[in-house]
C-alpha cells in the first residue's frame, strides 16, 4: 500500500490517470487530486485544500500532464544534509576562533619576550650601576676625557659643492640611508608659479642633485626620516603644519594641522607609530600616524612659552648610564626632558641649564649626551656649545629624577644672529671616540672637534654663516654636510 500511495486520489483514494476526467490535478499549494474529485470538492461549501486546509478556489485547479508521477522520499537526505552544513558552520567557527587565538597568543608571546629582555637589559644596568657606584673613577665624564684623541690622524677634505638656491633661504638638511640622498629645504625654485616650500633631493650615490619637492606654505623648520618607512619624510613648517612625504613618489600622503607655527619635529623610536611637532609656543604636539585627524597628546611646557627649536628623541636603554627614552625638548630659553612611562604618556624633568640665549640642542643617543649651543651675552662674549652628560637618580618614591651637567665646553666667535644647528657624532674611525661640530658665524666656517680633548681639530670653511650640519655614511665612506643660505659643501673622511 506505502508504495501506492503517490499514485492515488486522497478524496476517492482512486489511480488518478493521465487523460479522462480524473486526470492529475494540483492545486497551488503543491497536493495533488484526480481533477473530478478536487473539481466537486472546490464546488461544494469548503473552499480548502483536503489535505492542508489552505484557501482555494476553482480557478487554482492546475491540470499536470505526466504519464507516471512517482514523489521519492528525501527527507531523510534532506535532513543530513541540514545536519553536514551545520556541522561545517561549526567546524568554520572552530577553526577562527582557534586562529584568533593564536593569533593573541603569538602577541603575547612576543610581549612576554619583549618585557622579559626588557627585564634583563635592567638587571644588566642594575649590576653595572652598582659596579660604577663602587669605583672611583666610574663618571662618564671621565670616560669621555679618556677617550683618545685623533689629531695626526685621518681628517674631513673637501669633495664638492651643491647650489641648493640661488635666491638664498635654505635652512635645514638631513640625510636618508634608504634612498642614499640628502634632503635640502629651500624656497620653491618657480616662485612665480609654484610658491612656498619643499625639498631638492641630493643623490650621494652619483654626488648630483636631483628634483625639487614642494611640500609647505612656508619656511620649513624640522625634517626628520622615519627608521622604519622607507623615504618617509616628518617635516615641520611655519604654516602651522607637519606633513608626511615619500620621497619614493615625491607625494604628501599625511598633513596635520597644528593651529600654531611648528618649529621642530622628530620620530618616536620607542613607537614607531607616534611623532612629536615642537610648537610656537613650547608645546609638544604628539601624532599618532593611525589617528588621521589630530593630535593625541598635547606636552604643555611648566615654564617660559617660547618657541621650541629642538626635538630629539633618546631611545629607551641605550646606555647604562641613563636608560630611560623620551623626548629631549630645548626652547630658546630652556630645556625638558619628556620621559616616555607605560601607556604612553610622559612626565617632564626641567634640565638644569642656563636662562636664555639657547639656539641648538642635538643628542648623541649611544653616549647619552647633549650638546647645547649658546649664543654670546653679558657674561660671556663668544658663542659657546656646552657638552652634557644626561644622568638619574632616584627620589624617595622610587622613580627617577632625570638631569645633566656639563663635561666640555667649545667656543666659537663673538657673533651669533641666526639659529645654527649643531651636530654630535661617533668618530668615523669607530674607535669609540666623540666628535662635535659646530658653526661659527664670525669666521663663516665650522669648526670641527674632539669630544674627549676638547681640542680644535679642523675648521671647515664656507661662503656664508653655517646654517646647519649632518654626517652621514655613503658608499662605504663617512661624510659631513655643511649647509649655508644657498649651498651645501660635501666633505669626505680620508
Amino acid at each position: 500500500m506505502d508504495d501506492e500511495e503517490g499514485d492515488t486520489c486522497t478524496i476517492c483514494f482512486e489511480h488518478w490517470t493521465n487523460a479522462g476526467d480524473h486526470r492529475l490535478s494540483a492545486l497551488r499549494c503543491g497536493h495533488l487530486f484526480g481533477y473530478k474529485c478536487i473539481s466537486k470538492w472546490l464546488k461544494g461549501q469548503a473552499r480548502k485544500c483536503p489535505q492542508c486546509n489552505k484557501k482555494a478556489k476553482h480557478s487554482d485547479i492546475v491540470v499536470l500532464y505526466a504519464r507516471t508521477l512517482r514523489a521519492l522520499d528525501t527527507s531523510e537526505h534532506e535532513l543530513m544534509k541540514s545536519s553536514l552544513l551545520k556541522e561545517q558552520m561549526l567546524r568554520k567557527q572552530a577553526e577562527l576562533e582557534s586562529a584568533q587565538c593564536r593569533l593573541q597568543l603569538q602577541v603575547l608571546t612576543d610581549e612576554c619576550s619583549k618585557l622579559h629582555s626588557r627585564v634583563q637589559d635592567l638587571q644588566k644596568l642594575v649590576q653595572h650601576r652598582d659596579q660604577i657606584s663602587q669605583s672611583p673613577s666610574g663618571s662618564q665624564a671621565r670616560f669621555l676625557n679618556c677617550l683618545p684623541s685623533i689629531q695626526n690622524q685621518r681628517k674631513y677634505h673637501f669633495q664638492k659643492t651643491f647650489t641648493v638656491s640661488p635666491t638664498g633661504n635654505c635652512r635645514i638638511m638631513t640625510y636618508c640611508d634608504a634612498l642614499s640622498c640628502l634632503v635640502v629645504s629651500q624656497p620653491s625654485p618657480q616662485a612665480s608659479f609654484l610658491p612656498g616650500f619643499g625639498v631638492k633631493m641630493l643623490s650621494t650615490a652619483n654626488m648630483k642633485s636631483s628634483q625639487y619637492v614642494p611640500m609647505h606654505g612656508k619656511q620649513i623648520r624640522g625634517l626628520a626620516f622615519s627608521s622604519r618607512s622607507k623615504g618617509l619624510l616628518l617635516s615641520a613648517s611655519l604654516d602651522s603644519t607637519v606633513k608626511l612625504t615619500s620621497l619614493e613618489t615625491n607625494t604628501v600622503v599625511q598633513t596635520y594641522n597644528a593651529g600654531r607655527p611648528v618649529w621642530s619635529c622628530c620620530w618616536c623610536l620607542d613607537e614607531s607609530n607616534h611623532i612629536y611637532a615642537g610648537l610656537v609656543n613650547g608645546s609638544i604636539l604628539v601624532y599618532d600616524l593611525r589617528n588621521t585627524s589630530c593630535h593625541i597628546q598635547e606636552l604643555v611646557p611648566q615654564k617660559a612659552r617660547c618657541p621650541l627649536v629642538s626635538l630629539s628623541y633618546i631611545p629607551r636603554a641605550a646606555s647604562a648610564a641613563f636608560p630611560y627614552g623620551g623626548v629631549l625638548a630645548g626652547t630658546l630659553e630652556n630645556a625638558s626632558f619628556w620621559e616616555l612611562k607605560m601607556g604612553f604618556s610622559h612626565w617632564p624633568h626641567v634640565l638644569p641649564m642656563e636662562p636664555g640665549g639657547c639656539v641648538d640642542f642635538q643628542t648623541e643617543s649611544s653616549t647619552r649626551h647633549c650638546l647645547v649651543t649658546y649664543r654670546p651675552d653679558k657674561n660671556h662674549n663668544t658663542l659657546r656649545s656646552v657638552l652634557m652628560e644626561m644622568s638619574y637618580k632616584l627620589n624617595d618614591a622610587g622613580e627617577p629624577v632625570c638631569s645633566c651637567r656639563p663635561v666640555q665646553t667649545f667656543l666659537g666667535g663673538p657673533t651669533c644672529k641666526l639659529l645654527t644647528k649643531s651636530a654630535i657624532f661617533q668618530n668615523p674611525e669607530n674607535d669609540g671616540s666623540i666628535l662635535v661640530c659646530t658653526g661659527d658665524e664670525a669666521s663663516n666656517s665650522a669648526l670641527l672637534w674632539d669630544a674627549g680633548s676638547g681640542s680644535l681639530l679642523q675648521e671647515l670653511q664656507a661662503d656664508q654663516p653655517v646654517l646647519d650640519i649632518c654626517p652621514f655614511e655613503a658608499n662605504h665612506s663617512s661624510y659631513l654636510a655643511t649647509l649655508t643660505e644657498k649651498m651645501v659643501h660635501i666633505y669626505r673622511w680620508e
